[in-house]
């Protein structure tokens, strides 16, 4: 295994991919770092190391004298926080993704990966099995920082041979770590409701479906991506991926099957716009054949999951 720099460790996906790369190849060369000064608990044992993903010559320091050889930058504002900060969120999630890829153009990386998301699509996506490839407006700052990066990273592939690889994930759902301020949020604090209170008021609409996927699933297709042979990859820029889509009435029917008590309304809020100008379903026919994804969980199982291991 390449001695691996995790940007952002502390967040939702960060935590659990730390864990999982940790599982797979030892803790010794997976170097967790994030804002906090002292190691996050969530991330159990192994190095880490406190980096500010803004100051680009600390991170340029840290990666070439520790001989880094892959970086997963998982650091960025998510839709609804960025709406509120959007000079700050592009200034964020833009900067710290051409540190990184000039670290590798200049041939100190090997290998990087950058998340990119659904939020890349727009009002004007067709919503169902949205393709691969297809219009492409974005209308949220998040958004319009993930089109950016797509294309920055297609750019320092096919100009500069730079090896970094992306996933266009839908809304993750975890029981690990808390929200980070997504529109599909919701899909998480739902049922930290249930069991506090048993009921939940939902800041969208009962029929608004989205593409989710359960964190166990995304961890694993971001592994089996960075494991795949590069010459098998046709995607240069982000590849769609899918997992379950739902409409929160068809999440809350499925909670009652645990918990007949259980109620829900619904309060739809600015993000229900947000909501409205992303696909019902994904088409992941590429991720499919290019590295042979596939998704394990669907709306059954996440729900006893989460019910199960939620703890308030």
């Amino acid at each position: 295994m390449r001695k691996t720099l995790i940007i952002g460790a502390g967040g939702q996906i960060g935590t659990e991919l730390t864990a999982g790369l940790r599982l797979k190849w030892g803790s010794e060369l997976i170097i967790a770092s994030d804002l906090k000064t002292s190691k996050p608990e969530a991330l159990g044992e192994g190095p880490y190391v406190t980096l500010d993903i803004m100051d680009r010559e600390a991170v340029r320091k840290y990666v070439i004298d520790e001989k880094i050889e892959v970086v997963y930058l998982l650091a960025a504002l998510l839709s609804a926080t960025a709406e509120k900060q959007p000079d700050f969120a592009w200034k964020l999630n833009m900067e710290g993704l051409f540190t990184i890829l000039d670290l590798a153009k200049e041939g100190h990386l090997k290998q990087v990966f950058w998340p990119s998301s659904i939020a890349v699509f727009g009002p004007t996506t067709p919503r169902d099995m949205t393709p691969q490839f297809t219009v492409m407006e974005p209308s949220t700052v998040y958004g319009i920082s993930k089109q950016a990066g797509e294309r920055w990273c297609a750019y320092y592939n096919a100009k500069f041979g730079v090896d970094v690889r992306s996933l266009r994930y839908p809304g993750l759902i975890s029981y690990k770590t808390p929200p980070g301020g997504g529109t599909t949020d919701y899909a998480v604090d739902i049922f930290y409701q249930a069991k506090r209170s048993g009921s939940y008021s939902c800041f969208l609409s009962e029929d608004t479906a989205l593409p989710m996927m359960f964190m166990d699933d995304a961890i694993r297709a971001t592994l089996m991506l960075m494991e795949a042979p590069r010459e098998n990859l046709r995607i240069e820029s982000s590849y769609n991926l899918a997992g379950i889509s739902f409409t929160p009435k068809e999440l809350a029917e499925e909670i009652q099957k645990h918990d007949p008590n259980f109620s829900i309304a619904y309060t739809p809020d600015f993000r229900q716009g947000i909501a409205d100008s992303w696909p019902r379903s994904i088409d992941d026919t590429y991720a499919t054949e290019d590295w042979h994804w596939s998704a394990e969980y669907n709306l059954a199982r996440m729900t006893q999951v989460m019910l199960e291991n939620v703890k308030i």
